[in-house]
């Protein structure tokens, strides 16, 4: 490099040390070679027949040396692992285990997708997914999780002002809806033995994040999933308005399609996933 830039000062500057550093290695070079390889002049220097005889016979030493560390230097395309996950289940319950999982499997990048609601379906673009299922699906390859149970739950001054009298709910009570349980609260009224009032109002809503923030804030009572809203109940966000649930015929599930089953990643996640939620089946 010194002799490419005619300068001690210049080369050390590329090579991020002092000049001084540069001429002193040079001259122990030169002191091993018993030659001299640098005319030292005023404001350059210039190689010497001996400092250009050698650079011509270590340049394509040099050469391969660069190409070589430059192939092992590369990173190797590092395997992702893309899963799919319903949104509320991501926030309540997956997001907040996923670092135990990241930190147990460093040698593939994670991406997580959150964007999609619908249930029974396993997205195209993921190598893995957890969704909801009536059944577990034919074409997949499914392992199932936990059962879904909604439990009826509002905002603590909401249930404050609930009448409620011999097994029926008096006066009014708004129901909050999630458009893809439209007969959800009427399966719960049959199974609870609870009469409804027969005109409630209705505010229906298509996530379950915005049914349980619908709650939250008071504008009704809410069927969220029981076992995911954990901590909303124990910060008081939200309150049980009563113990019993509706059990659906719908789990959770994770699946995937029977070629990405195989993958070492992707049974790396299905094994941890099934140990994390075995105590909610």
């Amino acid at each position: 490099m010194a002799a490419e830039y005619e300068s001690f000062r210049n080369a050390a500057d590329r090579l991020f040390i002092t000049a001084s550093a540069v001429s002193h290695q040079i001259k122990n070079l030169e002191e091993e070679l018993g030659q001299k390889l640098f005319e030292r002049q005023s404001r350059a220097v210039r190689l010497t027949g001996a400092g250009q005889s050698l650079l011509d016979d270590v340049r394509p030493l040099i050469s391969s040396l660069d190409e070589i560390t430059a192939r092992h230097m590369r990173d190797e395309p590092r395997c992702q692992l893309n899963i799919s996950v319903q949104p509320f289940f991501a926030s309540e319950a997956f997001v907040p285990r996923l670092p135990e999982f990241k930190s147990a499997n460093q040698d593939f990048d994670i991406r997580v997708d959150t964007s999609d609601e619908s249930a029974e379906k396993h997205p195209g673009t993921a190598d893995v997914s957890i969704r909801v299922f009536r059944a577990p699906p034919t074409n997949l390859t499914a392992d199932r999780l936990f059962p879904l149970r909604l439990i009826p739950a509002a905002s603590a001054e909401f249930r404050d002002g609930l009448e409620f009298a011999d097994g029926r709910i008096v006066g009014e009570f708004p129901l909050i809806v999630h458009e893809s349980r439209p007969t959800a609260w009427r399966q719960w009224e049959k199974s609870s033995g609870i009469v409804l009032p027969k005109q409630e109002t209705v505010v229906r809503l298509d996530s379950m994040i915005a049914v349980v923030r619908a709650a939250e804030r008071g504008l009704g009572a809410a069927l969220v999933p029981a076992l995911l809203c954990d901590a909303w109940f124990e910060s008081g966000s939200l309150v049980r308005l009563f113990e019993h649930e509706l059990l659906t015929s719908d789990a959770y599930y994770v699946v995937s399609n029977p070629a990405d089953a195989a993958l070492p990643a992707v049974q790396r996640f299905r094994n941890w996933v099934l140990d994390e939620f075995a105590d909610l089946s």
